[in-house]
């Protein structure tokens, strides 16, 4: 496997009073209070992919996988549906609304229905039809949009402005910072929950990123639970390498994506802002891969070629392993980032068969 892409920030520093100041330690605190309240709650599973810390001779590679996350399958659990108990105070006269690529709109609609709220869930053509009869279950009502995330996204705020409907939304502006920020602060969870499963100093984390804020609300986490502070690697997909983007040009960037990923919740052409204020500095390194490797990834997890055990992981929860992989086939920049022998890395497997047609055939192509 080979990265497309490898960038080194200069303007790395991390503070952990910068971090919290943009994700507020409060925010962290309630959002972990609450949804460690929920029906059904637990930690999920950290396993060790040991077969692949072998082959990469490395230490240790923890792999956290939210494809046990509640029923939804995906870490997106944590932050939308934390949003909409937050801001609806458990009121049940409101309509709440978000545009999606699949998983934060589950999220979103699961949030509703616990809370007997009207919901609306707006969503691109690239949206599968899976995806979408998973958040029809939920009792949402589904809204298609003729365009990518970002026309679904418009679309969504014209007629939420227009209906008095409460966005529920995971990208930041602004004037529209709040809401993400309480789903970010769902997302802090996964590294809390970490903190407390193992005691070995993790060095690298690699996390993936569409509008970033997966990677912005784990990098909360880390400035709030973890006594000393890893290298962080931001993984994209290189049809829509945002961040890296961003970070290369010291500013918010906004990019054009010629042909949409198949890593569909992470193919944005724009960062958000909040993770933006937190990425900016506090990542070490951005790293963008190819599509072509996605398939093998997901079947390798499921037969046992990276563990000891079976692990179902969608499209999603590819990116970091790919990405370890690909710079450990790179000696000079495998030694730069200090990946060796004692290295305990972090990857995310942020999701399950939440698509599960797809994920049907992308395990059909990795066995090829």
């Amino acid at each position: 496997m080979k990265y497309s892409k490898f960038l080194i920030n200069k303007n790395y520093y991390f503070s952990r009073k910068n971090v919290l100041k943009h994700l507020p330690s409060n925010l962290l605190i309630d959002s972990y209070k609450c949804i460690s309240k929920w029906k059904g709650y637990a930690p999920t599973p950290l396993l060790k992919l040991n077969k692949l810390n072998q082959k990469l001779k490395l230490k240790n590679i923890f792999y956290k996988d939210e494809s046990k996350r509640f029923h939804l399958k995906s870490f997106k659990a944590l932050g939308g549906a934390y949003a909409v108990e937050k801001i609806s105070k458990r009121q049940n006269n409101i309509t709440v609304s978000s545009a999606t690529a699949g998983n934060h709109g589950r999220s979103v609609a699961w949030g509703a229905k616990r809370l007997n709220l009207k919901c609306k869930i707006f969503v691109s053509k690239y949206v599968s039809k899976t995806r979408v009869k998973e958040i029809e279950k939920f009792g949402a009502e589904v809204i298609k949009v003729n365009g990518n995330y970002e026309a679904s996204l418009k679309q969504c705020e014209i007629l939420s402005k227009r209906n008095n409907w409460k966005i529920v939304q995971d990208v930041s502006k602004k004037n529209y910072k709040y809401i993400p920020q309480l789903t970010m602060a769902g997302y802090s969870i996964i590294i809390k929950e970490i903190s407390k499963q193992t005691d070995q100093y993790i060095t690298h984390i690699f996390l993936q990123a569409g509008v970033g804020g997966l990677a912005a609300g784990l990098v909360a986490g880390v400035a709030k639970y973890f006594k000393k502070i890893p290298k962080i690697i931001i993984v994209e997909p290189d049809r829509a390498d945002c961040v890296l983007q961003s970070i290369k040009n010291n500013k918010l960037k906004k990019i054009k994506i010629k042909k949409e990923s198949i890593l569909g919740g992470m193919s944005c052409n724009e960062m958000s802002l909040v993770p933006w204020q937190i990425l900016k500095k506090a990542s070490d390194y951005c790293v963008s891969i190819s599509d072509k490797h996605v398939a093998k990834t997901v079947a390798s997890l499921k037969d046992k070629k990276f563990s000891k055990i079976s692990i179902v992981g969608g499209e999603c929860a590819t990116p970091g392993i790919i990405a370890l992989i690909a710079i450990c086939n790179n000696s000079k920049i495998r030694k730069s980032i200090n990946l060796n022998q004692n290295s305990n890395v972090l990857v995310i497997g942020c999701e399950g068969n939440a698509d599960f047609k797809l994920y049907k055939q992308l395990l059909s192509k990795g066995r090829k």
